[in-house]
């Protein structure tokens, strides 16, 4: 996928990282050149240009690209400008950083429909973090509910999901299941373990020690699964 990000401070600057390591061809674009020559040696292209200069686009294959990040986060007003030159190219999807309640609803207004709030993600991932405490990674789906992913307990080692009436017992459902997969079962170094998601669980599935369990339900749900099975 061809994608331009636009603002390369922090979070930008992960994203186009990120999304490179990922296979992506990243086009990342800043209006100061400290934070240019951070990144291009890393990614695909990098440029030096100001945002809110529509003419300035002409030296981008936005037409091609499919994807287009507005990430700034110094500037709520250069985001906004930023995003209006953006939606004028329709083959663009775009997704826009938001600063404020006021910026989520000129975004609303403008049709933009994919907001992110890298902030406030992060202090909602610490904040599970904490009140989870043994769980190894979250996915927020709404304030209520999220993907919670934690190791199985050894009790459950050998027996079938069906058994286990996760649903009824806990009120959680099990998405599916990591494993650890031995890749020379003469060997028992790490290098020869790789961990892989077996797929569709159904009621037959046997779950094995280590196994982790990647579950959807409640915030409160998950929490009384892991605070009773930890």
């Amino acid at each position: 996928m061809k994608i331009i990000i636009i603002g390369l401070g922090n979070f930008g600057r992960s994203l186009a990282l990120n999304l490179t390591d990922n296979g992506h061809e990243v086009f990342g674009i800043d209006h100061k050149m400290e934070k240019v020559d951070l990144l291009k040696d890393h990614i695909a292209n990098v440029v030096c240009m100001d945002a809110n200069n529509e003419s300035a686009y002409k030296v981008l294959p936005i037409q091609q690209a499919d994807l287009g990040i507005v990430a700034i986060g110094e500037n709520e007003g250069s985001s906004i400008v930023t995003t209006a030159i953006l939606k004028k190219y329709k083959n663009l999807k775009i997704v826009s950083r938001s600063l404020s309640r006021i910026h989520d609803t000129i975004l609303e207004a403008m049709g933009i429909n994919d907001v992110i709030h890298p902030e406030q993600d992060a202090a909602f991932r610490l904040t599970k973090q904490i009140s989870f405490n043994y769980a190894l990674d979250y996915f927020r789906v709404d304030n209520k509910h999220s993907i919670a992913e934690v190791f199985s307990p050894s009790s459950f080692s050998g027996k079938s999901v069906k058994s286990l009436k996760l649903t009824q017992k806990y009120s959680v459902s099990l998405i599916t299941v990591i494993r650890d997969i031995h890749n020379n079962p003469l060997s028992s170094t790490k290098e020869n373990h790789t961990r892989k998601v077996i797929g569709l669980v159904t009621g037959e599935t046997v779950l094995k020690n280590g196994d982790i369990l990647t579950l959807f339900g409640s915030n409160k749900s998950i929490m009384n699964f892991i605070k009773d099975k930890k």
